[in-house]
């Protein structure tokens, strides 16, 4: 793969041709094979101000010379000390290729060349290596602190050889002043970065060849089997590629050392030894800025903050792998947006599925891919791109993840994973639509799971959480529709959602808007046409939040009395809870008469109903507009006094308990009718 291009600053005393690519993450360009013209051995070589880099065979000679310069401008790295790891090169030990590999992206102030080592003196005789001309001086700063990061990392050959582009040395050209051309001289791993792999139409076969896979190569990320559907093949790709990246990331950050520019036009893969490479590490920062191992509080905040960019941007590189809807500037822009403006990644899901929906040319295999093992994915994601810096996941507890664990594996999840599979799996089963009695038996007992393993009883966990528009998702009350029925009018409901405003920050008031869009069709033809009529009914109270409980009632058979005590709704849920898979996580060891719950006391109820033109014109269709929909949705939603408490609350997920017990399940919502954010 090649690209041609003419070089804005080339290299001093030669005519030739370079490639310099400004533009090469905009475009893909096809295989075009560049020339060079005359020769570029006839440069004179000697060293540069201030850099202390030298081989075995002239090091006596630089180590005399730098003593003599001033401390300040001294490169910090001195190759004295370790002569096999950093090599001062001239150019007449390479011959310079006429392509240069179309991943091997530069800057608006690099040149890349590529080229073989033709000393037949040297260690590299013969091995092909990337000459990336630094010419301003950000990019020299650049080139030589790729160096100076080698005094840390070199202590462990084997991961630095594996997860990073191994820097040979450099080439110092002749200048007039101090700040001419520096040529750095590392590795050549493939011609694409993992940018230009997702951006061909055959990417998965073609990377799975380049990485050979096999039975033992997928045995190390815990999988079983290889090939099986295009979904399967690319959540074992993904895994591969993923606990790679977090290898060599979490190896800088045993080192003291953060990347900084983990993006998909930095990471390469090779073929030969098919690890995943982080980059050059010209922007690599120290975590502590002495240099010392201070666990002073500063130091340590300046790690945590530097680890968790990192995480933030292995997030984004894995969104892009498994969605590459979002390589696409515009949806990643909407994406990124969403983040920026605070909201919850947790939430990810609600926004991809309006973002995305049907249409996307990709179909839904990231989507598919995410919701596999009751949403691993998405709970994956939202760890590495939590809002808070010290929520996002480390590199070692994401390597122990389910998503990325094969099925060999067995993995003990976490409570929290525990209670995001139970809430993802309800909202999966609600996206079905058609609930038959197995169906709503299982979100009953899902729900009550959740109320089971609640994570916020207390009354302030609410007042934080509970605000926000949410969207409702099942009602495990009586369903009416309009298969079975002939109503006077057809009515059909869209989107219901709940919209919880605080009111004060020292009080524990809240205000509740019950927002139902629905559509009046008239005429016969309403099962092929359901445009009909827009319309909209809303409900406004206000509550008050206070700490109460959720008693569980039974009724003796004998005596036709309640007391206090597991239902026989529950009953098969005590059993189970007595098995060894549920007695490690359930916070109880006997099913409990009642859970702490946040209750809800209403005041006054207002509701408004708005009509388009013409039914808002007859007072009696109005009425009746108002009776269907009383008939078909859930009586706590239009009469929200009903409402009496609240069971269960993350920042995903609300469970909401009517006066006649049945439950109301929620997720948060950040769209608009119109569909943006």
């Amino acid at each position: 793969m090649a690209l041609c291009g003419t070089a804005p600053n080339p290299i001093a005393g030669s005519n030739s041709v370079a490639y310099s690519a400004q533009n090469l993450s905009t475009k893909f360009i096809l295989p075009v094979p560049l020339r060079l013209v005359g020769q570029l051995s006839n440069l004179v070589r000697k060293k540069r101000k201030g850099v202390c880099c030298s081989s075995s065979r002239n090091a006596a000679s630089a180590s005399s010379m730098e003593s003599r310069e001033d401390a300040p401008s001294r490169f910090s790295v001195c190759l004295e000390e370790e002569p096999d790891h950093v090599i001062r090169f001239k150019m007449s030990d390479f011959r310079i290729l006429d392509s240069v590999s179309i991943g091997l992206g530069g800057r608006s102030d690099e040149i890349v060349f590529e080229g073989l080592v033709k000393d037949s003196g040297s260690s590299l005789y013969n091995t092909r290596v990337v000459l990336r001309q630094l010419s301003s001086a950000q990019a020299q700063r650049r080139g030589k602190r790729a160096i100076e990061v080698l005094k840390k990392l070199v202590r462990r050959k084997l991961l630095y050889h594996s997860y990073s582009m191994q820097v040979h040395g450099y080439i110092s050209l002749p200048a007039s002043d101090d700040s001419g051309p520096f040529i750095l001289v590392h590795g050549y791993h493939g011609s694409f970065s993992l940018r230009h792999w997702l951006e061909q139409a055959d990417w998965l076969p073609t990377l799975e060849a380049t990485l050979a896979l096999d039975e033992e190569s997928v045995r190390k990320v815990g999988e079983d089997t290889t090939g099986g559907p295009a979904v399967s093949r690319q959540l074992r790709l993904i895994r591969i590629l993923m606990r790679d990246l977090l290898i060599g990331v979490n190896y800088l950050h045993s080192h003291g050392l953060a990347h900084t520019e983990l993006r998909l036009e930095n990471v390469h893969i090779s073929p030969v030894d098919r690890h995943i490479k982080v980059g050059i590490l010209g922007n690599a920062a120290d975590f502590y800025k002495d240099g010392s191992n201070d666990s002073s509080l500063d130091n340590l905040d300046r790690r945590q903050m530097m680890i968790a960019f990192d995480m933030r941007c292995v997030g984004f590189i894995m969104a892009k792998m498994v969605m590459r809807e979002l390589m696409d500037p515009l949806v990643f822009a909407k994406f990124k947006s969403f983040l920026t403006k605070g909201y919850d990644p947790s939430c990810l899901r609600e926004l991809m599925l309006e973002v995305l929906g049907r249409s996307s040319p990709f179909g839904n295999a990231g989507l598919q891919i995410l919701d596999r093992n009751w949403g691993a994915g998405w709970h994956l994601l939202s760890l590495l791109l939590a809002t808070k810096p010290s929520q996002r996941i480390s590199c070692l507890d994401a390597l122990r993840h389910p998503f990325l664990c094969g099925p060999r594996w067995r993995v003990v999840p976490s409570m929290d994973i525990i209670r995001w599979g139970l809430g993802s799996t309800a909202m999966r089963i609600t996206e079905e639509y058609i609930y038959r009695k197995p169906q709503r038996i299982r979100l009953a007992h899902f729900i009550d799971l959740m109320e089971m393993l609640n994570p916020h009883p207390k009354p302030k966990n609410w007042l934080d959480l509970l605000p926000g528009k949410w969207r409702l998702l099942y009602c495990t009350g009586k369903h009416v529709g309009l298969t079975l029925r002939q109503p006077p009018l057809r009515v059909l409901v869209g989107e219901v959602h709940l919209t919880v405003t605080r009111e004060s920050k020292f009080k524990a008031n809240l205000s509740f808007d019950s927002d139902i869009g629905f559509s009046v069709m008239i005429g016969q033809d309403w099962p092929l046409d359901k445009a009909g009529k827009s319309g909209r009914l809303q409900v406004n109270s206000s509550f008050t939040l206070r700490a109460g409980r959720r008693l569980y009632l039974n009724q003796d058979k004998t005596t036709e009395k309640f007391f206090f005590g597991p239902s026989s709704n529950v009953d098969a849920l005590a059993q189970k809870f007595k098995g060894k898979k549920w007695r490690k996580v359930i916070p109880f060891k006997e099913f409990p008469s009642s859970l702490p719950a946040a209750k809800l006391t209403s005041g006054d109820i207002d509701v408004t109903i708005n009509l388009d033109d013409p039914l808002n014109r007859n007072i009696y269709t109005a009425k009746s507009v108002l009776q269907e929909l009383r008939t078909q949705i859930p009586p706590e939603m239009f009469d929200l006094s009903k409402l009496v408490c609240g069971t269960y609350v993350d920042s995903r997920l609300l469970v909401l308990r009517g006066v006649n017990g049945s439950a109301l399940l929620f997720t948060r919502s950040f769209m608009d009718r119109n569909g943006s954010s």
